[in-house]
Parts: C-alpha cells; sequence; structure tokens
C-alpha cells in the first residue's frame, strides 16, 4: 500500500472530490436518496458540518469542517463509499485485484483533498462548488440542480437565487489543481 503524504492538523475545513469509478455512470443521482442516508449515517457516528456539497451523476464535491480535535476523514469517506456500495445491487464489473480485496468497483479508489487555508479559500471553493452544474452544462442556471448546498446559501440569504457562479478563479479545483493533494 502507498503512504499519501496527508495534513494531519486536526479541526478545520476541507475541500474533497470524489468520483465514481466509471465516470459514465449516473449511479450519484440515480441513488441519491441512498447517497444522503449514506452522509446521514456516518454523520451520526462521527460529527463533522457539510458547509456546502453538490452531488453531480458521476461526482461530488463538498467542504467538510471538523470537529476541532479531530483529523479523520479518511474514516468518514471509507463508510460513506462503503454504505452506498452496500446500498447498490452488484451489477459492474469487477476486477480480479478488486475482488481478491473484497472491494467493488463502485468508487474510484481515491480522492483530492485540500485544507482550505483561510476566508478567501474557502469562499473559493464554496463558490467552485455552487458552480458546478453550470461548469458541466447540466443547467443554465444553478437554482435548476436541486442537488446543491446552493439551495440552502440562498435560502439563509447568503446567495442570491439568480447567482451565476464565481469569478472563474479556482477552475481546476477538485481535478487538476495545484493545491490540491490525492489521498485514499
Amino acid at each position: 500500500m502507498s503512504n499519501y503524504r496527508r495534513d494531519r492538523s486536526a479541526g478545520g475545513s476541507w475541500f474533497f472530490t470524489v468520483n465514481l469509478a466509471d465516470r459514465r455512470q449516473r449511479l450519484l443521482l440515480d441513488h441519491v436518496e441512498v447517497l444522503r442516508e449514506a452522509f446521514r449515517y456516518t454523520l451520526r457516528r462521527h460529527p463533522f458540518r457539510v458547509e456546502a456539497i453538490v452531488i453531480m451523476p458521476d461526482h461530488l464535491h463538498t467542504v467538510w469542517t471538523l470537529p476541532a480535535a479531530d483529523v479523520d476523514y479518511p474514516l468518514r469517506w471509507r463508510l460513506i463509499k462503503t454504505m452506498f456500495t452496500r446500498s447498490l445491487p452488484a451489477l459492474e464489473r469487477i476486477s480480479a485485484s478488486r475482488r481478491g480485496k473484497g472491494e467493488r468497483h463502485v468508487w474510484q479508489r481515491r480522492y483530492w483533498e485540500h485544507r482550505l487555508r483561510d476566508e478567501q479559500d474557502f469562499a473559493r471553493h464554496i463558490d467552485y462548488i455552487h458552480n458546478n452544474p453550470l461548469k458541466h452544462g447540466y443547467v443554465s442556471t444553478l437554482a435548476d440542480w436541486p442537488w446543491s448546498s446552493f439551495h440552502r446559501y440562498v435560502r439563509h440569504g447568503v446567495l442570491p437565487e439568480d447567482w451565476a457562479g464565481g469569478d472563474g478563479e479556482g477552475a481546476e479545483f477538485g481535478e487538476r489543481g495545484d493545491s490540491i493533494t490525492r489521498s485514499e
């Protein structure tokens, strides 16, 4: 097993991108209630705050804030991925290597993580999350994408309903950005 470099600072806020193994599938939207239950299950056992989230057909982006003395986001992701996967019928092709490890082929093994350094970094990543459906061409207005915390931000008066996304900075967050590290 590879030894990935991780920031082990307790607490703080983190940006994540988590992808399906087969990016042509839409499992996350087809089974969005199962994904929500996997989050609820994990939150009950290992609390954290979901600051923002967007669920896309084949990936999701989220910002979490962990409790002050806690660094264990890998445990939380393992629980979410496991609960979601166990709830799906086993229809995917499974490689010999995954089968040997008792794994299914639903999620990419790794995910993108980035510890948010300051309020500006936090705000840019929140904007990136909320703008993602528009960036990928799924909607012409963000209010039309139901699987986003954008609606919570509108309800709380943080963003107007006709908000059209950030200023274009950080277009690579969660995909190929230099400040992002891959984790397992």
